[in-house]
């Protein structure tokens, strides 16, 4: 089955790389025209969308301000938007036992990248979607549902809020023609991954997944594109989890 976004206008946030450099592509691919979000590898981002119709914009999600503006930005240099990623993350450990300002520095950082970022520009999509709607696809993660190690609390909970809010835009927004949904990965081999496993071994990412590899960003990207394409319109608010078998609900 082939997909066709042609004339689709969409907007991907943390671009520039893994799973979202993953996703631009297919949209890509799939005839669409997208805004490529990075926050300082221009370069990158620019690589993602290649040859493709679209347009590649920095900014700083820990900013409010600045997270609210890209969204504004994106939809007047496509001229409107159809389709909003929220992918945009990071992860920042943070032992409970370190000093309060490393501590709430990282929860600060994570909360506001993570979850304030693609509220406040959820809004700000519900605002641009026209007459006949949009679809909103957050990139969440498995440690949503299963927690995380210590000190990558923020994280998870971070993530946790970001289904909340997918589940509260599906059942108000729907009879706007407004669909959400979410798309949990579990480990998958990206730079964020890769750091983590440097420290920790690759193997406390592969012992308990049930498949023969570690998902890659391309195995998540096809799951985003289908669920923001029409196809599963009558799924919005589900989740779909991408985690190699390794936490089944």
């Amino acid at each position: 089955m082939r997909i066709d976004l042609s004339g689709k206008r969409v907007l991907v946030t943390g671009a520039s790389r893994g799973i979202g450099a993953a996703v631009v592509r297919r949209f890509v691919e799939a005839g669409a025209r997208v805004a490529v979000h990075c926050r300082t590898r221009r370069d990158r981002a620019e690589a993602a969308l290649g040859d493709g119709d679209g347009v590649v914009l920095e900014a700083d999600l820990a900013d409010r301000d600045a997270a609210r503006a890209l969204v504004e930005r994106a939809a007047d240099a496509l001229g409107g938007l159809d389709v909003f990623v929220a992918n945009a993350g990071v992860a920042i450990g943070a032992p409970m036992d370190a000093a309060d300002a490393e501590w709430d520095d990282a929860w600060e950082t994570t909360m506001a990248v993570n979850l304030r970022a693609p509220a406040v520009q959820t809004r700000e999509a519900l605002r641009r979607f026209g007459d006949s709607g949009g679809r909103i696809v957050y990139v969440a993660s498995r440690a949503a549902f299963r927690g995380d190690a210590p000190e990558y609390a923020a994280y998870a909970a971070s993530k946790g809020g970001l289904v909340a809010l997918a589940r509260t835009v599906a059942r108000h927004w729907g009879r706007r023609g407004v669909r959400a949904f979410v798309v949990a990965p579990g480990f998958t081999r990206t730079d964020m991954a890769d750091a983590f496993m440097r420290r920790y071994g690759e193997s406390i990412a592969t012992a308990d997944i049930a498949l023969e590899r570690l998902t890659e960003p391309d195995d998540v990207a096809p799951i985003v594109v289908f669920l923001a394409s029409g196809l599963a319109d009558h799924a919005t608010g589900c989740t779909v989890d991408v985690n190699a078998g390794s936490y089944v609900r």
